[in-house]
């Protein structure tokens, strides 16, 4: 790679923490855009020209850019040979269809999180544990069991007869518990409430007398404010705060048990990635991780300066979430785990793959990094 787009690559790092939609609305970002689609290079193979859906706004914060800068990584370090055009929600394909246009090969990509699709068929219940499983493991504990653990592998072999090849690209960290318009103390403060939240969360939710609802982000503020819905959980306090919740559920609580370090999902077409040169298959595995690692620091970084703000604002009621609540919510969680680990061969071992990975981290860091944070905050 050369200097010049070394240099450029490097640029797009610089800004990409500038504004609420950097690759969009940065002047910056806009001309150095401009500058790489004019830029040519001399290719020495076939070129491929790929399309990802996107299943949010192509500008949503954050999960936007960084797939945007995913694509680009890829571009630059093939040196042209493979073009991806990142595409959002709805523009080539509805959300809740990205699944199966990547496993029918419509598209070659797909970006979204594997828990929107345990239902497709019995043999994907496992699939929720590649987003977040409820009083799991943090960012750092998931991506040591997908790297170092087994947990990549039994991935794509879960998805390989649907025709599709899984990366991990993007993760928001430990999640909100959740804005509420009324105060929860106890757990028969959740009996019928209905609560936007989605995954193996919203099972947990819905177990504990409560009534989940999976809805967009854009629909979310409405459905708060005239009362369809009494609660939702989202990302952090920047996304959330952005949307505006606060306004309508004014009691945030932090330390959310049910999503402590959502992974978002990169779906490849299988023929089409069996296909690809070694060497570009590499550097889609190498630009996921780049990318991966600027959207994690990116949400690191946001939700600290937001939490900052919903703190100073004396109209909202910042909570830590009630240890006696979660203390309930998890043995629900753990009722349903064992049913997912039942329900197929696939399942078992998904199951015991991770929690046999969680128990040996867990142990470890408790005694070092858990250890350090008492030490040092007592």
């Amino acid at each position: 790679m050369d200097r010049r787009r070394l240099l450029q690559l490097g640029a797009l790092g610089a800004l990409g923490g500038c504004g609420s939609n950097p690759y969009l609305e940065n002047p910056e970002t806009i001309k150095l855009q401009q500058e790489n689609e004019k830029h040519q290079f001399e290719t020495t193979g076939e070129v491929y020209n790929w399309k990802l859906a996107l299943f949010v706004p192509l500008g949503f914060e954050i999960w936007g850019p960084g797939v945007q800068r995913f694509a680009e990584n890829a571009r630059i370090l093939s040196r042209g040979q493979l073009n991806i055009s990142v595409k959002g929600a709805g523009e080539i394909v509805p959300s809740m269809q990205i699944f199966d246009a990547v496993k029918d090969g419509d598209i070659e990509m797909g970006h979204a999180a594997s828990y929107f699709w345990d239902g497709k068929d019995p043999n994907l219940r496992a699939s929720v544990y590649y987003t977040s499983v409820p009083f799991g493991m943090t960012a750092t504990g998931t991506y040591a069991w997908l790297n170092a653990g087994g947990g990549q592998e039994l991935w794509d072999e879960m998805y390989a007869p649907f025709n599709l090849k899984p990366l991990p690209l993007g993760n928001t960290g430990v999640q909100a518990g959740g804005w509420f318009r009324k105060p929860i103390k106890t757990i028969e403060d959740l009996q019928g409430i209905k609560m936007r939240m989605p995954g193996l969360g919203g099972k947990v939710l819905t177990r504990a007398g409560g009534i989940a609802q999976t809805l967009p982000g854009q629909e979310i503020y409405l459905a708060l404010e005239s009362g369809r819905i009494d609660a939702t959980e989202w990302i952090g306090p920047y996304h959330d705060f952005k949307r505006g919740f606060q306004a309508v559920a004014p009691y945030y609580y932090t330390g959310g048990w049910h999503e402590p370090g959502s992974v978002l999902e990169l779906l490849i077409n299988k023929k089409k990635w069996d296909a690809l040169p070694q060497h570009l298959q590499y550097i889609i595995n190498m630009a996921c991780v780049e990318a991966d690692r600027w959207m994690s620091l990116q949400w690191a970084k946001w939700d600290s300066e937001y939490y900052e703000k919903l703190k100073k604002d004396p109209k909202i009621h910042v909570a830590d979430y009630p240890a006696n609540i979660a203390k309930e919510l998890k043995k629900f969680s753990d009722e349903l785990k064992a049913e997912i680990r039942d329900s197929s061969d696939i399942a078992k071992r998904v199951h015991e793959s991770y929690h046999g990975f969680q128990g040996l981290y867990q142990a470890y860091h408790n005694a070092s990094e858990l250890a350090f944070v008492r030490g040092r905050d007592a």
